[in-house]
């Protein structure tokens, strides 16, 4: 899989590259953010149409998120995030994103460094750009696709414009995911109170029950597959949903640095996390998964809390992640880069009275993150 990266320039114009004069592309584009299955399927489907046009696949992946530039330029005058600036909301790293493309196929990655710039431009001059240089023969896009200044280029504007031009087709894929689910406008982390997976709270609620939930709680009716909705589970607690819409275990990724080694103490060392973690992190709680290092592969129970201290990358309060490998081995990951998996929530951080307490918890959080992984 080729990798390009791109970036326009002051007008938020880009020097597209050209593939082939005697081949066609099949293009999709957007962030991408989870590679949930919504994203999935629109790729699987340009890869599919590609080959069977005998025609490039290429995917226009923007880099940061479009909701990070335009949230940070209307919190700070109109200025965008610098490169030092951390997208903390961001569900996945883009090597990871990268990494996934390859999997399924893909031909060609332009990695476009999304400005406001860019964003104002016309979708029209943009799609022309793309037939004119790509070589676009079709066009992939999810059902709720909207590019161009002001998201002026939704699908079925692109619809018209593919119809009376003649130059390009448009598929468009359902992306969508099973239902409607709603989710509190400007939602928080709230982390769970009780042990165990977290359930949704309308699960079971009468029509008027959601009515009263939605209201008192600003929510907005959301696809089911949508990053956000994965956000907002996450944030909550609730690994199992937010799985089962990724279609993997959600994950991070960061380097073992070495901690207070409080855990060793007791009998529980722990892989402690730098601050430089890639993917975004659950609200605070002890958590199930899996450790991973290279082609090594551990059950872990992770605990994930919140320091006081501030980061002026994110913005936001340090986070702090601890995996307890559940293996009869000393393992020593410090310095290397590791990826922590999910699979379950055990239970809230709590206090205990005392290291015995402490450490009979933990030996129950064991037990069940060997149920959860076996």
């Amino acid at each position: 899989m080729d990798i390009t990266h791109l970036t326009p320039d002051a007008e938020g114009s880009i020097e597209w590259p050209s593939f082939s004069n005697d081949k066609k592309a099949v293009v999709t584009l957007g962030a991408f953010d989870g590679m949930h299955l919504g994203h999935q399927a629109v790729i699987k489907r340009v890869v599919e149409l590609a080959h069977q046009h005998d025609a490039f696949s290429v995917v226009i992946l923007f880099d940061p998120r479009p909701a990070f530039v335009h949230g940070w330029a209307a919190s700070h005058h109109g200025e965008e995030p610098a490169v030092q600036n951390v997208d903390a909301e961001a569900l996945t790293s883009v090597d990871d994103r990268l990494h996934r493309m390859e999997q399924f196929g893909v031909d060609h990655v332009l990695v476009v460094h999304y400005t406001l710039a860019f964003a104002a431009m016309s979708y029209i001059f943009f799609l022309g750009r793309l037939t004119g240089k790509l070589g676009m023969r079709t066009l992939v896009l999810g059902q709720d696709a909207a590019m161009g200044k002001g998201r002026e280029g939704d699908v079925k504007h692109i619809a018209n414009l593919a119809a009376a031009t003649g130059v390009f087709e448009l598929d468009v894929v359902d992306d969508r995911g099973p239902g409607e689910v709603r989710i509190p406008r400007d939602f928080k982390p709230e982390a769970p109170s009780e042990w165990g997976e977290p359930v949704d709270p309308l699960a079971d609620a009468t029509k008027a029950e959601r009515r009263a939930w939605s209201k008192k709680n600003q929510a907005k009716a959301m696809r089911a597959w949508s990053s956000t909705n994965v956000r907002y589970l996450l944030a909550h607690g609730r690994i199992q949903d937010a799985n089962a819409i990724l279609g993997a275990p959600h994950s991070i990724e960061g380097e073992v640095v070495h901690g207070e080694e409080r855990g060793r103490t007791i009998g529980f060392p722990t892989a402690n996390l730098g601050s430089d973690i890639a993917g975004y992190i659950p609200v605070d709680g002890v958590y199930a998964g899996w450790l991973v290092d290279g082609e090594n592969r551990w059950p872990a129970a992770i605990s994930i809390g919140t320091k006081p201290t501030f980061s002026e990358k994110t913005g936001l309060n340090e986070r702090v992640v601890e995996a307890y490998c559940i293996t009869e081995e000393w393992i020593d990951l410090y310095d290397h880069k590791v990826r922590v998996e999910f699979v379950g929530f055990l239970r809230p951080q709590v206090k205990f009275d005392g290291p015995d307490h402490l450490v009979d918890e933990l030996k129950r959080n064991v037990e069940e993150t060997k149920r959860l992984t076996a």
